[in-house]
């Protein structure tokens, strides 16, 4: 308590005393035991109005007691039922749940993972793959601020996601890794990892290459086989022995026909080999007959230029070439589509080379762009003139409807500089990004598409999108939902086709654990994207001829249709709007191929490493009996004593509002007695 506050109290219970005995004492007419009975209750009652008006503050100790979290990450994956350990996990998370001490020492917390990590208390080992390097990524943003051990229940196969074992950088909390599996080898010659271009062109050969490995002390003899249906392809004989223990084979097929084509990479067993499955690969590319040139033309030098290059060419079947004007002119005629970057000054003759061609184009502009020139140039839209700049954040327009645009989370990209001013169209336009400022989105396109003259063309207004690129890859890991929508946008400038009411996006063929996602949008008669549409897939297996039907889910602005769950095989499908006579068709293969189903053994030296790493434990499933009692004997995951401090005043405290309230019945009930009032 403060200086001044007791200095306060002690005013207060004098001026209290004082006004009590002036009332019982001075001149009055009651003496004696009810005198000083009746100054009492009203020195009480003075001194409590004081103490609430000065209203001093007392500190509110707490104590209570936090137990450690237990955390228990359960491998959900195929392989873990393919080892036949399912059985054996399930029983031994039962034991965990059940043990009472442990419950009583440790907050248990279950998760299970495949693809994606969740809280789940029930498992069915059927994810088709895995992701450990997720699970320590999210755990770290839940319990790093918290002692929380983790048992990981995992046989150590990781088939998706960056490398694991470099995950205690960051979990910063002891990992008690229960192998699923043991350290039992045997024999055993795989396909390890099979590499091909997705895409090929016509009458071109496409590179393949194929790593193959053998566990075992022996040396053996074996053979390669590629074949297209019935017809081998390529074949090559092997050979292993206990120090040669794997092989690099590359070699060429060629594209002679348009479309998919599928191919089945075969290494013949061994004799009494135990996992067959692994010498087999199936894989497929799609053989096309033309490429899109983009050409990047730009009389300045900046990271804008590399970034729309690496985009562009993430897909097999488009090619970018950064260009200055005069180099453009020489070799027009190659491209199907042109980025001008900036236009400055001497930029008539580009625009009239691209109107001669009639290509598409996309203009960005910065704060180097000179508006006096292009506002000249073309009559679509005027920049107003201010020469001051300006930082636009992306916001994204849900109602775009030319072509489907995910949701990259705009909002949160870097800004782009640009010119400050309004943008007048003359022409009708779509936005696809409206410009924010502090959060504020403004009635002004940043991003937009318009047609003139069956051309078709896109204007972004400013430059700095290579921070996009990079904030893309903070975000997901991957530059690849960056890359999918300058795709996108590239896609849809690099061809006249008219537009049509049901576009439906989906891939030639899949591998086997792919999402085999479908997305498709379907338009009213002013080509306004229509949000109550009732659509639905057919497919036919091709191989069987079984019919199955599955509606669509409207997501934003598409609708979109889960088929991950579909076996191998060649499909046939239909999307049809109910409501409306409107149709589409299509095929698609999905390959033969389970990457769960590639492992023999756990991976026992990663998961011991990672233990070692984090300062904690290894534990065979087959063994322990010990970990309940390791965790619940480790001094580092004792239960701690906490305390809280709070600041009461004692204006909170009732029992003073009580004792005011029954001072002055009791000296009524007194007075009232004793005839006084």
């Amino acid at each position: 308590m403060q200086t001044d506050t007791l200095t306060y109290l002690i005013i207060s219970g004098v001026i209290a005393l004082l006004l009590a005995l002036f009332q019982y004492a001075y001149k009055s007419k009651i003496k004696g035991k009810r005198a000083w009975f009746l100054t009492t209750l009203r020195f009480i009652t003075y001194f409590s109005i004081f103490v609430l008006l000065v209203n001093p503050k007392f500190d509110k100790v707490t104590y209570y007691n936090e137990k450690p979290n237990l955390v228990v990450a359960v491998d959900n994956s195929e392989s873990v039922s393919y080892l036949k350990q399912s059985q054996t996990t399930t029983d031994f998370i039962e034991t965990l749940k059940s043990n009472q001490e442990l419950n009583e020492n440790f907050n248990l917390e279950f998760y299970s993972f495949g693809k994606e990590i969740s809280p789940s208390e029930a498992y069915t080992f059927d994810e088709k793959q895995s992701n450990l390097a997720l699970v320590f990524d999210r755990l770290s943003e839940v319990y790093n601020n918290a002692i929380s051990p983790t048992l990981l229940i995992s046989d150590g196969n990781q088939t998706y996601g960056t490398d694991y074992a470099y995950m205690t950088k960051r979990y910063k909390q002891p990992i008690f890794p229960v192998i699923l599996g043991d350290t039992t080898t045997f024999t055993d010659i795989k396909i390890q990892q099979l590499n091909v271009n997705r895409y090929a062109f016509l009458k071109n050969k496409f590179p393949v290459e194929i790593i193959a490995t053998y566990n075992g002390n022996t040396a053996v003899n074996t053979q390669l086989k590629v074949s297209k249906g019935n017809t081998t392809v390529f074949s090559m004989p092997l050979s292993f022995s206990k120090t040669e223990t794997s092989q690099i084979i590359t070699f060429t097929l060629p594209a002679n026909r348009v479309g998919v084509t599928s191919y089945k990479a075969d290494v013949i067993a061994l004799e009494n080999e135990k996992n067959t499955i692994n010498n087999v690969k199936n894989f497929a590319v799609e053989v096309i007959d033309q490429k899109t040139n983009v050409a990047i033309v730009s009389e300045l030098l900046h990271p804008d230029l590399g970034a729309l290059k690496k985009s562009i060419e993430s897909n097999e079947q488009r090619k970018a070439e950064i260009l200055n004007t005069e180099e453009f002119l020489k070799k027009s005629n190659d491209f199907q589509l042109v980025i001008v970057y900036q236009p400055t000054t001497n930029i008539e003759k580009l625009y009239a080379e691209i109107d001669r061609l009639k290509l598409n184009k996309i203009i960005v502009t910065g704060i180097k762009t000179n508006w006096n020139v292009l506002n000249t140039l073309q009559s679509s839209y005027k920049q107003v003139l201010t020469n001051q700049t300006e930082d636009y954040q992306p916001s994204l327009n849900q109602n775009y409807a030319t072509f489907s645009v995910d949701n990259l989370n705009f909002s949160e990209f870097p800004p782009l500089k640009s010119e400050f001013g309004e943008i007048k169209f003359s022409v009708p336009f779509e936005t696809i990004l409206y410009k924010s400022i502090n959060g504020e989105q403004i009635d002004t396109p940043l991003l937009a598409t318009f047609e003139t003259n069956d051309k078709r063309e896109a204007l972004l207004l400013g430059e700095g999108i290579w921070r996009w690129r990079a904030q893309s890859y903070i975000n997901d890991k991957s530059f690849n939902a960056f890359d999918n929508f300058i795709g996108k946008l590239v896609q849809y400038l690099s061809t006249n086709a008219r537009k049509t009411r049901l576009n439906v996006n989906y891939e030639s063929f899949y591998n086997g654990n792919d999402n085999v996602k479908i997305t498709a949008q379907f338009f009213n008669k002013n080509y306004e994207f229509e949000d109550n549409a009732n659509l639905n897939i057919t497919l036919k297996n091709q191989d069987n001829d079984e019919i199955q039907s599955f509606p669509f889910v409207l997501k934003n602005n598409r609708y979109e249709v889960d088929l991950s769950g579909l076996g191998a095989g060649n499909y046939t499908f239909t999307v049809k709007v109910n409501t409306e006579n409107f149709s589409t068709s299509g095929e698609l293969k999905i390959l033969d191929y389970n990457v769960e189903q590639q492992f023999l053994n756990a991976n026992v030296s990663k998961l011991q490493s990672l233990a070692s790493n984090s300062k904690g434990n290894a534990y065979f499933i087959d063994n322990t009996t010990s970990i309940i009692d390791n965790l619940l004997n480790d001094s580092r995951f004792a239960t701690i004593q906490k305390s809280t401090k709070k600041v009461v005043p004692l204006i909170d405290w009732k029992y003073l509002l009580a004792l005011i309230a029954f001072s002055l019945a009791a000296e009524w009930f007194i007075r009232k007695y004793n005839g006084l009032i």
